[in-house]
């Protein structure tokens, strides 16, 4: 079960503490093992600790006794051991602890990754990619350091805490009571953090995801911000998510320096409790010198894991604020796949019925579509800027669901588009790697003969050889930069090497210039061929070449035919046609 956050219904959803544990109950059931063996070192680990007081206080009544100095060396060399073998269970106890925390926060990134990555691409973008960054890197960040420092020390000490009061009982149940004392205002304090850290932490991670997106969208938008002189206000807005998010950051601060303080009494109680019960046993002859000394060790000693508990509860709230933000995504509901019965044969149609589709509520931007595209056909989709073109096209590709009608695949319904649709779009990113693992990506078994077919097959293994390594060639971020018209050659190539029967092409050849729009247009020529396909075009000289060609107006469907059908209908397409070639060579202009 899942909430969504209360300042903005349209981030992605934060999952309740009891789901949360419930998820981390789940990651940490396959890992019994180490979960046993971890503990199972730590506690004979911190059971030999606990011989280190007695030992002392031994040490101490042999020297308020005035016995020989001979009498040390076994106290002494027993010290020794305790050391060396509580360091090596510890070392062993600590890396199981450790290494079951890795395994289970791999599994969360994976569960999260997967979910993510299956987000219909609407709900990310009503949410706002500020808000899922900001938990693919801060929150899963905050969780990683948990795991990897908390988790351990924590699990150290508990046990150091149950074993110390064990010891202290030992020695005489009254060091025990007087102990308690402190444990009232420890349990306080510890309830009091609580209470006012989880509201605290989970609203910072919000400011910062909102904060995030502020930035992404000021410096994603940098040129337009700079060409209409929006800079101050873009600034002010900055400013006022960084100050919130500055402000919940201090209150944390301050709310962290209380917590010390409150402690810090806690520990002046227990000690000034057990000394004096020591100086008391000691004159009526209850217990020896060494004895009480042995017990204000053992309090002592329980600063350290006492502290640590309480301190790794800022952590750990911080962590768990975070650690439900990702378990909020992984619970989002994922599209269905389609499974292999439910798909159509090799040469499926894409039918429209009734589509609209809206980004926001009451703006639709695609109103009844009706729409079909045959086995093997050729449709382009041309209009104006704002007609709902791209919009039309992610429809068919399966990266947005209509708000209404319905899109179906060869009869087997839109969740078949992930398996039956390939699609490339004007933005191409090149992955950083090896430019043969770049196309591998669409077929991870390709032979390096297929990968160069597919680079023929587009014109672009001519350039590909002529790199510093060939195809080994590292490109992307910290690699060879490719050129933007290479870069959808590449594009194209893997849409070859996937072989899907539909294709969807989204202004793909539109970075190309002049001198390489024909090269693309080529490309691109062989990519279609032989496939159901459609193609939103950015040069009309595309459309031209189509079987069909599909005019989009206000989100409508106005016109539908063949080229020389729309030019002789003197319609929207010959209006566009002539205004298009107008201004271009008959080179440019194609047929």
């Amino acid at each position: 079960m899942t909430t969504k956050q209360t300042d903005d219904s349209t981030l992605l959803p934060t999952a309740t503490p009891a789901r949360t544990r419930a998820v981390v109950r789940e990651l940490l059931r396959p890992q019994k093992g180490l979960a046993f063996g971890g503990f199972g070192l730590l506690v004979p680990a911190t059971s030999v600790g606990l011989v280190t007081q007695p030992l002392l206080g031994h040490i101490v009544d042999l020297v308020t006794e005035h016995r020989a100095p001979g009498t040390l060396t076994w106290p002494v060399a027993a010290l020794a051991g305790v050391a060396v073998v509580q360091g090596v269970l510890t070392a062993l106890g600590m890396s199981l602890v450790s290494r079951l925390g890795e395994t289970a926060l791999a599994r969360l990134r994976e569960l999260f990754v997967e979910r993510a990555l299956a987000l219909p691409l609407e709900r990310v973008e009503r949410a706002g990619s500020g808000d899922l960054n900001a938990r693919v890197t801060r929150d899963v960040s905050r969780v990683a350091d948990a795991v990897r420092g908390a988790l351990p020390e924590l699990a150290r000490s508990a046990l150091s805490i149950v074993l110390t009061l064990g010891a202290l009982a030992l020695l005489d149940w009254r060091f025990l009571l007087a102990a308690l004392l402190a444990v009232p205002v420890q349990a306080h304090t510890a309830r009091w953090y609580v209470r006012n850290a989880v509201p605290l932490y989970a609203s910072e991670r919000i400011a910062a995801g909102a904060q995030q997106q502020q930035l992404l969208d000021t410096i994603g938008g940098a040129r337009t911000v700079r060409a209409h002189r929006l800079q101050d206000g873009h600034t002010g807005q900055v400013t006022a998510r960084s100050r919130a998010a500055v402000e919940l950051t201090m209150r944390g601060v301050r709310l962290v320096l209380r917590f010390y303080a409150r402690l810090h009494i806690a520990e002046y109680i227990g000690l000034a409790a057990v000394l004096v019960t020591g100086f008391l046993l000691v004159r009526s002859g209850s217990a020896s010198v060494g004895t009480a000394t042995a017990a204000a060790l053992y309090f002592h000693s329980l600063f350290g894991p006492v502290n640590t508990a309480l301190v790794l509860l800022d952590d750990a709230q911080s962590a768990t604020a975070g650690l439900a933000r990702l378990v909020g995504v992984v619970d989002e509901p994922a599209p269905a796949k389609a499974g292999h019965a439910d798909l159509p044969g090799p040469d499926p149609s894409v039918t429209l019925t009734g589509v609209s589709h809206a980004y926001l509520p009451g703006r639709p931007v695609l109103h009844g579509v009706d729409l079909e595209v045959r086995p093997k056909e050729r449709v382009a989709l041309v209009g104006t800027t704002g007609a709902g073109k791209t919009t039309l096209a992610k429809l068919v590709a399966g990266l947005h669901s209509p708000t209404a009608g319905r899109v179906d695949i060869g009869g087997a319904g839109p969740e078949a588009a992930s398996r039956l649709v390939g699609l490339v779009t004007q933005e191409v990113h090149v992955f950083a790697g090896p430019l043969a693992d770049d196309l591998r990506l669409a077929r991870p078994d390709a032979s390096e003969e297929e990968l160069r077919e597919a680079l023929t097959a587009v014109g672009a293994l001519g350039w590909a050889e002529a790199l510093p390594a060939g195809l080994d060639t590292v490109v992307g971020e910290g690699g060879h930069r490719l050129t933007a018209d290479r870069a959808q050659q590449l594009a194209l190539a893997r849409l070859m090497l996937a072989d899907r029967p539909v294709v969807v092409l989204d202004e793909a050849t539109a970075e190309a210039g002049s001198s390489g729009a024909r090269l693309l247009d080529e490309a691109a020529e062989r990519a279609l061929r032989g496939r159901t396909a459609l193609v939103v075009a950015h040069r009309l000289s595309q459309a031209a070449a189509a079987d069909r060609i599909v005019v989009l107006g206000d989100g409508r469907v106005v016109e539908s035919g063949t080229h020389a059908e729309l030019l002789a209908a003197e319609g929207a397409y010959a209006t566009l046609w002539h205004a298009w070639s107008g201004s271009r060579s008959p080179a440019e202009a194609g047929p």
